[in-house]
């Protein structure tokens, strides 16, 4: 560890944790006049300039969105530092004093129920709102989960999985998933893309292993506990412990299943299963639900009312003004203001989006689509660019549901001005896909983009820009529904198709090889047909 303050501020003080993905140090803010913790994190996969600035540009993107997580259950990210090598990532974060959950599981003391379900209410909460913004965990088990002194438990580590992993999951050698192996989902498991409903996975590995004492599988391997969370059925936990009610055991299960979109819609539907098994309001402890001697008392917060984030209002869209209808009157010419205005935006939109502020970028261009749209009509198509540029910008910015409804909403116009098969109409409707796919919604996600790759097939063929991008994002999704032989007749010949085209070493090509690989191992034994 350095021996000069880092950032010229931070002095490390004393280690008091150390975990795969680095060390954590309790430390002090010398300029703020605060303790902090201190996360040590050195990036394996920096081994070129190439990969430094790959991976500096990662950072900062999961840094920021990380940071719109507004809930007590997660400690600030007060600073990040990232040294030249590229070594060492330090994390400065907020110092809670707690102890991990680790501590408390144990096969011959076991937890009480009310206990157990009070922690994963809690993290459920949490999860709430970082699945609103929204952020996956990726990595959510016991040693990131943490009880204060005050019973409340805070989730560590958000972002951090995301800023180390790999666009492709390497199930040899030379690599391995992002996760730990014991709460890893099956898509994980197959590099396929992770969504909200891996981190309901790993929740009910976790609320497993608080009721029984014991982890999920357990295996000699790495390898043998991935086969088991993709092949094998879990144990059901009465027959492990009598006194878990039947009703806590089938939302274990049903977290637990194996094709993402079979396990409970949102995190919201887990905390409601979770309400009959937490004390009322007001509902005094009893000597039962006593958990170990000395340990803070999560249920504490339920006892006085603590919810989660609500859902977002339905059927809200990103339509500015009122659509104009096709056949009217065509606008007035762009007035000078205006036009001077929409230059001065797109320019300080382009400089934002080169910083990869694209939070901001959103709001630059939200701010003159009201008044252009009054001036010049909802469809016009300067308004129409501002929408798409904001729709881009939140897309970047990890904000899918608030880019969905306005992609749709293109598609729409684009579609009636333009034709449906116009490029904005189908761009527009893959992105609107994309977003869907990336809020979980993986089935209408599929539909989507197969509905656009057979128009953009007709038009440009097979290996055209948008279609290969199509045909590789279909067939990601087809592995995180562990389809895998589905998976493997889209990827198998559009690898064979780029191999010709943009030769084995392009780095669409290698990512493709890599995912076919996985395919390859046949995790699931079954016939994905692939040859060896």
């Amino acid at each position: 560890m350095p021996e000069e303050p880092i950032a010229g501020r931070y002095e490390l003080l004393e280690q008091f944790g150390h975990g795969g993905m680095g060390d954590v140090w309790r430390g002090y803010d010398a300029v703020l006049d605060r303790p902090v913790a201190v996360k040590r994190i050195r990036p394996q996969s920096v081994t070129s300039p190439h990969l430094a600035e790959e991976f500096e540009k990662r950072f900062r993107r999961e840094a920021r969105i990380t940071a719109r997580i507004q809930h007590p259950g997660v400690p600030q990210v007060y600073d990040a530092v990232l040294d030249e090598t590229y070594e060492q990532l330090y994390l400065v974060m907020e110092l809670v004093d707690g102890v991990p959950l680790p501590a408390y599981i144990h096969p011959q003391r076991l937890l009480p129920v009310s206990w157990a379900v009070a922690v994963a209410a809690q993290v459920a909460t949490v999860l709430s709102y970082a699945h609103d913004v929204p952020v996956v965990h990726r990595d959510l088990k016991p040693g990131n989960i943490l009880v204060a002194r005050d019973g409340t438990v805070k989730v560590l580590d958000f972002g951090i999985a995301a800023i180390l992993r790999s666009d492709v999951t390497k199930l040899t050698a030379t690599g391995s998933p992002i996760g730990t192996y014991q709460y890893m989902a099956p898509e994980q498991v197959r590099g396929a893309r992770v969504t909200p409903h891996t981190d309901l996975y790993a929740l009910g590995c976790v609320l497993h292993e608080l009721l029984c004492g014991r982890t999920l599988f357990s295996g000699d391997s790495e390898w043998q506990l991935m086969t088991q969370h993709v092949q094998a059925a879990p144990t059901p936990l009465r027959q492990l412990r009598a006194d878990v009610p039947s009703a806590l055991e089938e939302l274990v299960l049903h977290l637990l299943r194996k094709a993402p979109e079979a396990r409970p819609g949102d995190v919201q539907e887990v905390y409601e299963r979770l309400r009959p098994f937490l004390p009322a309001p007001g509902e005094p402890s009893t000597a039962e639900e006593a958990g170990p001697a000395g340990a803070p008392d999560p249920t504490g917060i339920f006892r006085r009312p603590y919810a989660p984030r609500a859902r977002a209002g339905a059927g809200a869209t990103a339509r500015t003004g009122s659509a104009q209808a096709p056949g009217a009157v065509a606008p007035a010419p762009l007035p000078e203001a205006l036009r001077d205005q929409v230059r001065e935006v797109h320019a300080h939109y382009a400089a934002l989006m080169e910083e990869e502020r694209y939070s901001q970028a959103a709001e630059v261009v939200g701010e003159l689509i009201e008044s252009a749209a009054r001036s010049l009509g909802s469809e016009n198509k300067v308004v129409l660019g501002l929408r798409r540029r904001r729709a881009f910008s939140r897309q970047l910015a990890g904000d899918y549901r608030a880019a969905l409804p306005e992609f749709e909403a293109l598609a729409e116009a684009y579609g009636r001005i333009s034709g449906p098969a116009s490029e904005s109409a189908l761009d527009s409707r893959a992105q609107a896909a994309r977003c869907r796919g990336e809020l979980g919604q993986v089935t209408e996600a599929l539909a989507g983009l197969q509905d656009v790759l057979e128009l953009v097939r007709a038009i440009g063929g097979d290996m055209s820009e948008d279609a290969v991008e199509l045909r590789r994002d279909i067939g990601m999704l087809l592995l995180a529904q562990g389809r895998t032989a589905d998976a493997f007749h889209v990827l198998d010949p559009l690898h064979s198709d780029l191999c010709m085209v943009l030769g084995p070493d392009d780095e669409l090509t290698a990512e493709v090889a890599e995912t076919l690989a996985v395919i390859r191992l046949d995790l699931d034994g079954g016939p994905a047909g692939s040859p060896t």
